[in-house]
């Protein structure tokens, strides 16, 4: 499987290109952090009001690091803590978007992180945020929930080979 492809987000042509590991120095560029959650050898999906399954995510707010940021999602839409580890980012570009708004929110070129979770707790679920519900699913399940494109399948499989130690 390649690691870059192309999709048409409300209309606009971006190119998304995984990169395993990438170190982003500039956090600034971070548009979104997101994670595969595991517990009991299954996957946390949450169901986000208007956009279907995917997994624990959302963006950075002001004074968070890209790892608090990612503990919040994950408790706000799965209400599942745990031990992180990051595993990459996605490149997100505009590059070739004629529809780019330079005064836009995004950046040119953006990143979203992604991190694993080996949950430690999971608390009653609430209804309070953004997610209607939650569903555990075996990870070769996961691409027939999902309504995402085929690099998450390839993160997956990268948060699969990861093992944290605590």
């Amino acid at each position: 499987m390649k690691n870059q492809i192309y999709v048409a987000w409300n209309g606009h042509h971006i190119k998304l290109t995984w990169c395993t590991g990438l170190i982003i120095s500039d956090t600034s560029m971070v548009t979104s952090v997101h994670g595969y959650c595991f517990s009991e050898r299954k996957v946390l999906l949450v169901n986000v009001k208007g956009r279907g399954f995917s997994v624990p995510g959302g963006h950075v707010e002001e004074g968070e690091t890209l790892e608090e940021a990612f503990h919040r999602e994950a408790f706000e839409e799965g209400y599942v803590r745990g031990q992180i580890q990051y595993i990459g980012a996605l490149e997100v570009s505009h590059e070739e978007n004629p529809l780019f708004d330079p005064k836009g929110k995004y950046p040119l070129i953006g990143y979203q992180a992604f991190y694993r979770m080996d949950i430690e707790e999971v608390v009653l679920f609430l209804h309070e945020n953004e997610t209607s519900c939650r569903i555990w699913v075996e990870p070769e399940l996961v691409p027939f929930v999902l309504e995402d494109n085929e690099l998450h399948r390839f993160i997956l499989e990268e948060a699969l080979s990861l093992f944290i130690t605590k």
